[in-house]
C-alpha cells in the first residue's frame, strides 16, 4: 500500500484543494442554519425561510447526474473549475442578497456549483489514486464533511451574533479562490479528444423529472397537501418526464444515465444502500434534536452534539474501511457496517421513552461507523470496476441515491411527525413528542433493516478495470 496520499506528497496540492471544494460545500448545508433569525431580521421574509434548504438540497440532486456524465465526455477539471466558480458566485450574490426571495434565488445558484463539487471531487479522488489508497483519501473526504458539520453552526452562530450574517457566505470567497487556483496548477488529465453526442434532450428530461418529483417530495403535506390537485400534477407530469427520459435513453448514442448500468448488481445494490442511508441520516439529523429539547430537556448545544457523534463516527470508520474490505471482502465489510447501523437506530427506538443525550450519542456513532463501512469499500469497487468515461457516472449516482435518499426520507418521515406531532412540538408537549418521536425511530428502523437486507447482495468481489481505466489517463497531479 502508498504511502503517497498525504497533503505533503507530489498529489498533496491536489488533495489539497479537493478537500477545500469539499468543506466549501459542507459548509454550506451547515452554516446557515443557525444565521436564518438574523437574516430574517435584517431582510425579512422569515415564513419562506424553509426554502433556503429545500431549494439547495433541491438544485444539489438534479444537477449530480448531469454532471456526472459531462464529466466522463468533456473532462473532470473543467467542470470542476466551473462548478466551484459558480459556487463563489452563488456565495457572493447570497451575500449580496436584499431580500428573502433573492437570497433564495441565489441559493439555487450556490447549489449548481455545489452539486457539481459534490461528484466531481470524489470522482478526481478516483482518478488520482488505486484501489488501496483511494480508501483511505476518501476517509479525508469523510473528515472534511465532518469538521464542517460541526464547524459550520458555529460559524454561522458567530457571525449571526457579530449582526454580520453576510459573511456567512462572503467567507466562502477566499477558500473558493484558493481552490480554484490549487486545481489550475496541479490537476492535469488527457481527455481522449474525439468528437460526442452529448445528450441534451436526455439532460432536459431528468432534469426535468426530478425537480418536478424532488419538489413534490420536499413541499407535498407542508406548501400544499399530498391529495391537492397541485400536488397531483406535480407528481403526474414528473412521473411522465421520467418514462419519457427512460425511453430516449433506450436509443441516445451517449445516454446522460445508461441504463445497462442497473442489470449490473453492484451499481443496484449501492443505489438502495444509498437511499436508506439518505433517510436515517436525515431523520437523525432533523428529530434527534426536536426529541432530546422537548422530550429531554437538554439543551441545543447538548443536542448538537449528540447528532454530531454520527459526523464523527462516519470519518473514523471510513479512514479503515479500505483495508477491512481488503483483508475481509467486499461483502463482509459492507455486512458489518450494516449490522452496526442497524444497531444504532435499534437503540434509538428501545430507548425512546428514555430519552437521554448520552443515549443518542452512542447510537448516532454506531450509525456514523456502520455507513462508513457500507459506503467507502462499495464506491471504490464500483470505481475500480468501470473504466474511466464511466468512472464520474458511476460516482455521481451514489452521490444521486444518498441525496434522493434524505429527499424522500424528508418526505416520509415529516409526513409521520407532522402527523403525530400536531401542535406538540410547538406547544413543547414532551410526552407527544416522545411518542410521535419513537414511531419515526422506529420508521428509521424498517430503512435500516432494508439497508442490511440490501448489504446481503453485495458482490463477494468486483472485477476491475485498474487505475487507469482507459488509454484516457487518469488526473494526475503536477510533481
Amino acid at each position: 500500500m502508498s504511502d503517497d496520499i498525504g497533503l505533503r506528497s507530489d498529489r498533496g496540492p491536489a488533495l489539497l484543494a479537493l478537500l477545500l471544494a469539499t468543506f466549501l460545500i459542507g459548509m454550506a448545508q451547515w452554516v446557515i442554519a443557525t444565521a436564518v433569525p438574523s437574516i430574517a431580521a435584517d431582510i425579512g421574509g422569515f415564513s419562506s425561510f424553509p426554502w433556503l434548504f429545500s431549494v439547495y438540497l433541491l438544485t444539489m440532486t438534479v444537477t449530480v447526474p448531469v454532471v456526472s456524465r459531462l464529466a466522463d465526455i468533456v473532462g473532470r477539471k473543467r467542470l470542476l473549475l466551473v462548478g466551484i466558480s459558480v459556487f463563489v458566485l452563488g456565495s457572493v450574490l447570497c451575500g449580496l442578497a436584499w431580500s428573502m426571495p433573492s437570497l433564495i434565488a441565489f441559493r439555487v445558484v450556490q447549489a449548481l456549483g455545489g452539486g457539481s463539487i459534490q461528484s466531481l471531487a470524489l470522482t478526481v479522488i478516483g482518478d488520482l489514486y488505486n484501489r488501496e489508497d483511494r480508501a483511505r483519501v476518501q476517509g479525508h473526504i469523510a473528515v472534511t464533511l465532518a469538521a464542517a458539520s460541526v464547524i459550520g453552526p458555529l460559524v454561522g452562530g458567530f457571525f449571526a451574533m457579530m449582526d454580520a450574517w453576510r459573511l456567512v457566505f462572503l467567507i466562502n470567497l477566499p477558500i473558493g479562490v484558493l481552490a480554484l487556483w490549487l486545481i489550475y496548477r496541479n490537476v492535469h488529465e488527457q481527455v481522449e479528444r474525439r468528437a460526442h453526442r452529448i445528450d441534451y434532450a436526455g439532460a432536459v428530461l431528468i432534469t426535468g423529472a426530478l425537480s418536478l418529483l424532488v419538489l413534490g417530495a420536499l413541499e407535498g403535506g407542508g406548501a400544499w397537501a399530498w391529495t391537492s390537485a397541485t400536488s397531483l400534477t406535480i407528481f403526474a407530469v414528473g412521473a411522465a418526464l421520467l418514462v419519457a427520459f427512460v425511453l430516449r435513453e433506450r436509443r441516445a448514442a451517449e445516454p446522460i444515465i445508461p441504463l445497462g448500468l442497473f442489470r449490473r448488481r453492484l451499481v443496484v445494490v449501492m443505489a438502495v444502500l444509498g437511499l436508506m442511508m439518505g433517510g436515517i441520516m436525515v431523520g437523525l439529523t432533523a428529530f434527534a434534536p426536536i426529541y432530546l429539547q422537548v422530550a429531554g430537556g437538554a439543551s441545543p448545544i447538548w443536542a448538537g452534539v449528540a447528532v454530531a457523534a454520527m459526523a464523527l463516527g462516519l470519518p473514523a470508520s471510513s479512514a479503515l474501511a479500505g483495508t477491512l474490505s481488503l483483508r475481509w471482502g467486499l461483502r463482509r465489510t459492507t455486512v458489518l457496517g450494516a449490522v452496526l447501523a442497524v444497531a444504532g437506530v435499534a437503540g434509538l427506538a428501545a430507548f425512546a421513552h428514555y430519552p437521554s443525550v448520552f443515549t443518542v450519542a452512542a447510537c448516532a456513532a454506531l450509525v456514523g461507523i456502520g455507513f462508513g463501512l457500507t459506503t467507502v469499500p462499495g464506491l471504490v469497487a464500483l470505481q475500480e470496476s468501470v473504466a474511466w468515461n464511466q468512472r464520474g457516472m458511476v460516482t455521481g449516482l451514489v452521490t444521486f441515491f444518498r441525496s434522493l435518499g434524505q429527499v424522500l426520507g424528508v418526505a416520509a418521515l415529516g409526513a409521520v411527525g407532522k402527523a403525530m406531532l400536531g401542535d406538540a412540538a410547538r406547544d413543547q408537549d414532551p410526552l407527544v413528542v416522545q411518542s410521535a418521536i419513537g414511531v419515526v425511530f422506529t420508521l428509521m428502523l424498517v430503512f435500516a433493516l432494508i439497508h442490511l437486507f440490501g448489504s446481503f447482495a453485495m458482490p463477494r468481489s468486483v472485477a476491475t478495470t485498474g487505475a487507469g481505466g482507459t488509454p484516457a489517463a487518469a488526473s494526475r497531479s503536477a510533481s
